[in-house]
């Protein structure tokens, strides 16, 4: 069995996969790459994958699809995957040769363990084009270095930082049996990818090294603010999701009270992004979706509606008028100062 499975999603990435796959390479015959072809039609993306398995025929697994999106593809990695760990890296982003090392060390030795690892947490680094200082985002001061924790030793998570795919490591077996399924022709699933299987997780570990290189830069891409305003209607969706499961888990995680703190406070920051977004663009009918969107959280649950409704970033979502939405906008870029989310 291998150590750590890798699941790289492509759609017409032959620009830039490369640079993604080569910086995995170097992990050697402990890891399998699974290079996720998702239908790409107007490169050589699939041709590239298959050249990559010819050459590392024991690493390499090309797996050709039909188009459904980022998600889909995620769902297919984690559908092939054998590896004991199982871990995405999007085909535009790389990872450190040092502390990839450290990471497959670090699994290698838990591996044999008597408690299993079900979420191996790292930093990772925004490469942002044209600035020369990266932005770390890192978890020494909010989780235990180094050893194994719970939900229960996790005293100091604050608003702000939250773990993303960038800094996750699944125990491969826990997301194949937790029911996670992404849903397909949807952007902005990588939320789902870490929220859904929290309520399994009960071992983590926390490794303080700069493991994670994620790119942006791209005018196509995601992340882009003008891309992800004509894409809110994806990010409504998800974040929809996210309500419904965090509605129909309550039960069961309030047993488990910093662990449903946790899962709340990550929809707030969905909640307030998904809101922001409909603000910043304008129109009426944006508008309206973010009123819809509110209604919706309230018709689920409103003990949680209201606070959230109440909270700080709920309240500066809300205010009335032209001016509240001027404010709203200005309270959320000090929000992002503030907890240190992009």
């Amino acid at each position: 069995m291998k150590l750590l499975s890798i699941a790289i999603p492509c759609y017409n990435s032959e620009k830039y996969m490369r640079k993604c796959i080569d910086s995995l390479l170097v992990g050697g015959e402990d890891v399998e790459i699974l290079i996720v072809d998702d239908g790409s039609t107007r490169d050589r993306t699939a041709e590239i994958a298959d050249e990559y398995e010819a050459q590392f025929p024991t690493i390499v697994r090309a797996i050709h699809k039909e188009n459904g999106g980022h998600g889909s593809a995620v769902n297919t990695g984690i559908a092939n995957a054998t590896g004991l760990y199982f871990k995405v890296v999007d085909s535009d982003d790389w990872v450190k040769q040092d502390a990839y090392f450290k990471i497959l060390d670090t699994l290698r030795e838990l591996a044999g363990g008597g408690q299993a690892l079900d979420m191996l947490i790292s930093n990772y680094v925004y490469e942002k084009e044209g600035e020369r200082r990266k932005k770390v985002i890192q978890y020494r001061h909010i989780l235990p270095v180094e050893k194994m924790f719970t939900w229960q030793d996790c005293h100091h998570f604050i608003k702000g930082h939250y773990i993303l795919m960038h800094s996750v490591i699944f125990r491969t077996k826990l997301l194949q049996e937790c029911g996670l399924k992404l849903p397909e022709h949807t952007f902005y699933v990588d939320n789902l990818y870490v929220f859904e299987p929290l309520p399994y997780v009960k071992n983590m570990y926390y490794l303080d090294v700069n493991f994670y290189r994620y790119y942006i830069g791209r005018q196509d891409q995601s992340v882009n603010e003008t891309v992800m305003i004509s894409r809110i209607d994806q990010q409504i969706r998800v974040t929809k999701l996210m309500i419904d499961y965090l509605v129909a888990k309550k039960q069961e995680l309030v047993k488990n009270r910093r662990l449903y703190q946790y899962m709340r406070n990550y929809l707030e920051i969905i909640m307030t992004v998904s809101s922001v977004l409909l603000i910043r663009s304008g129109t009426q009918e944006h508008l309206d979706k973010k009123k819809e969107l509110w209604e919706y959280l309230k018709s689920k649950d409103r003990r949680l509606y209201l606070w959230m409704r109440n909270g700080i970033m709920g309240g500066t979502m809300n205010l009335p008028g032209r001016g509240g939405r001027k404010i709203s906008v200005e309270g959320y870029k000090i929000c992002q100062k503030l907890f240190g989310f992009n």
